[in-house]
C-alpha cells in the first residue's frame, strides 16, 4: 500500500498578513490603524533628515556639539527629537582626518532609526553584519569608500540600550554655510559611516 502525500502549499507573506489581521481585529483591536500610523511614521517622521539636522547644527553650534558627543540623547531632544524609551542612550561618533567610524548592528539590523530612518536592506544583511566587524576597510572599499591605510577605523555594535550615529566630518568648502545647506549635504549613509562628505 502507498501512502499518498497530499501537497501542501504554503499561504502568500498577504494571505498570512491578512490572516493575522483578521483575528486582531476579532480580538477588538485595530490593527489598519495601528499600520496606518506605523508608515506614517517611518515615512514622515523617522527620516535621515533628522539627523541632518543635528549634524548640520553640530557644525554650526561648538557649544551644542560638545553636548552632543557628551549625551547625544539629551542634544537631540533639545531640538525635539525623540527616541523611543528602550533606547537608552545615543553615542555620537566624531569622524575626524584620523579616524573613522562606522556603526553595524551584527545580532539584527537596530540603528537610531528616529534620527538616520530604517535602517536600508544592504545593513540587516547577515554578510554586512558578519564581514563589517572582522574586514572593515574591504567592505567599506567594496561599498565606494576607499580610506587612506593610515587612518583608523572604528566599528560600533549596537547593543539592548545604545544607538550609534556618526557625526561626519564637515567638508572645508562648506564653512560658513546656513544650516539648512549644510543638512542638505547629509546622507544616511554618511550617518551609517560607509562613506564621508
Amino acid at each position: 500500500m502507498t501512502a499518498h502525500a497530499t501537497p501542501s502549499t504554503t499561504a502568500s507573506l498577504e494571505q498570512r498578513a491578512d490572516a493575522i489581521q483578521a483575528v486582531l481585529r476579532s480580538k477588538g483591536m485595530k490593527p489598519d490603524e495601528f499600520i496606518e500610523q506605523a508608515n506614517h511614521l517611518v515615512e514622515e517622521q523617522w527620516v535621515p533628515q533628522n539627523g541632518a539636522r543635528v549634524v548640520a547644527r553640530a557644525w554650526t553650534d561648538p557649544a551644542f556639539k560638545a553636548r552632543l558627543l557628551a549625551n547625544g540623547k539629551a542634544a537631540v531632544t533639545e531640538m525635539g527629537l525623540e527616541m523611543p524609551l528602550h533606547h537608552r542612550h545615543l553615542m555620537v561618533l566624531e569622524n575626524t582626518p584620523a579616524v573613522h567610524n562606522v556603526i553595524c548592528c551584527t545580532l539584527c539590523s537596530c540603528t537610531a532609526f528616529t534620527l538616520i530612518g530604517l535602517p536600508p536592506d544592504w545593513y540587516k544583511d547577515l554578510e554586512y553584519r558578519a564581514r563589517v566587524v572582522r574586514e572593515s576597510r574591504t567592505v567599506l572599499k567594496e561599498m565606494g569608500l576607499d580610506l587612506p591605510a593610515d587612518m583608523e577605523i572604528r566599528v560600533w555594535d549596537t547593543t539592548a540600550d545604545t544607538r550609534y550615529m556618526v557625526l561626519p566630518a564637515q567638508p572645508p568648502h562648506t564653512l560658513g554655510w546656513h544650516a539648512d545647506q549644510l543638512a542638505a549635504l547629509v546622507t544616511q549613509d554618511a550617518l551609517i559611516g560607509v562613506a564621508r562628505l
